[in-house]
């Protein structure tokens, strides 16, 4: 009977990745072979379970596929073949189901015998041979402000993710095991499979699934990994913030995403960066804008005021007769272009605060003033 990945680690059919990860951290800890109630074999079991549901692309074939993929579709064939009703069970011209079918008492999956005549799924090419799967690509989410966004920063993140272990270097055993000829290929690596299909006996040459094409095989599997080749620790990263990113924009650390399977490449780590709002200043594209408030008297009579820029402090002319709304331009005081050069500029709008609460002085001074510029 087919192992059911899901009930390994104790998860719904629908759980989320997250939640998937965090199944597999309690129940490896738990089983873990140095532990004292280790263990070995449900050890590695949980990690098969995790490899194949952790990665999106296994993920998904498994659920297609997993347990009944040989009984799906159970449309049944008599005594003769029709082109017809095969191209209806196959998808019609819009491509072939991969689900199986009957003929003439025997059951038949498609997906096999087309992975093995095209390169179908899993991987597989004509020779029946198969990858290790890379690694998984990972997300992080970053949080940074206002100027490191505007001028870049660097800044050391941790990431937990799968690693290549260290005991073995990746390879799933270490120097204390011995390796001895693999008994299903006799270590020539590769075994021959034969196939009935509906076009009749198909042979075909591919890896050994026991040695996975290397002939030998460890008596025993590294005890800090359970023979996978990688384990869950926690890495210290430096990120370089590139100068001028905007907020839901990300950059890629190639291979710096989960180990691959025994020696194959790593994933990419993804950084999508949030940009936390800074008081008194608004991005837009490359500019700043920002809002500076100033009395009557200054908006007629004019007069120098003191503005913040992502810089500091500068000095501003505002001339007289100055209109609530007017927009000075302070160049190259806004955020720097990404991958470009020079620097987007600040934008100054200029409210016209009415005076509240006057003295009985200030509004004969109105008063005298209204009468002036009636």
């Amino acid at each position: 009977m087919a192992k059911d990945y899901y009930d390994i680690l104790g998860v719904s059919r629908s759980a989320t990745q997250e939640e998937i990860k965090k199944a597999f951290r309690k129940l490896a800890h738990e089983h873990h072979p140095d532990k004292a109630s280790g263990n070995e074999a449900k050890f590695k079991e949980i990690n098969e379970a995790y490899q194949v549901l952790n990665n999106p692309d296994k993920r998904k074939q498994y659920d297609q596929f997993g347990q009944t993929f040989n009984s799906a579709g159970g449309q049944s064939y008599g005594g003769g073949f029709n082109w017809q009703d095969f191209a209806r069970q196959a998808g019609g011209t819009g491509g072939f189901n991969t689900g199986g079918f009957s003929f003439n008492g025997e059951e038949f999956d498609l997906g096999d015998i087309f992975g093995e005549f095209f390169g179908g799924r899993g991987g597989q090419g004509r020779r029946g041979g198969s990858s290790r799967a890379r690694g998984s690509d990972l997300e992080y989410t970053m949080e940074i402000s206002l100027k490191e966004s505007a001028f870049g920063a660097e800044k050391v993140i941790s990431v937990e993710k799968q690693t290549t272990c260290e005991n073995c270097q990746g390879k799933g055993y270490d120097d204390t095991a011995k390796l001895e000829t693999c008994k299903t290929c006799g270590g020539k690596g590769r075994v021959m499979k034969q196939q009935r299909t509906i076009f009749g006996v198909y042979q075909s040459e591919q890896l050994c699934p026991e040695c996975e094409g290397g002939g030998k095989k460890p008596d025993r599997p590294c005890k800090a990994c359970g023979g996978d080749g990688r384990v869950i620790k926690e890495k210290q990263l430096k990120i370089k913030i590139p100068a001028g990113i905007d907020n839901g924009q990300s950059i890629k650390l190639t291979g710096e995403g989960e180990a691959g399977e025994k020696g194959s490449p790593a994933g990419d780590l993804y950084i999508t960066f949030r940009v936390q709002p800074a008081k008194g200043f608004k991005r837009e594209g490359d500019d700043i804008l920002t809002i500076k408030e100033i009395n009557i008297a200054q908006a007629s009579l004019g007069d120098k005021v003191e503005v913040e820029t992502l810089d500091g402090w500068v000095s501003l002319k505002i001339p007289a007769g100055t209109q609530s709304g007017k927009v000075f331009k302070l160049s190259d005081k806004g955020v720097q272009r990404l991958h470009g050069r020079g620097r987007g500029d600040q934008l100054v709008e200029i409210i016209v605060k009415t005076p509240e609460g006057l003295s009985r002085k200030a509004k004969e001074l109105m008063e005298e003033l209204r009468e002036e510029i009636d």
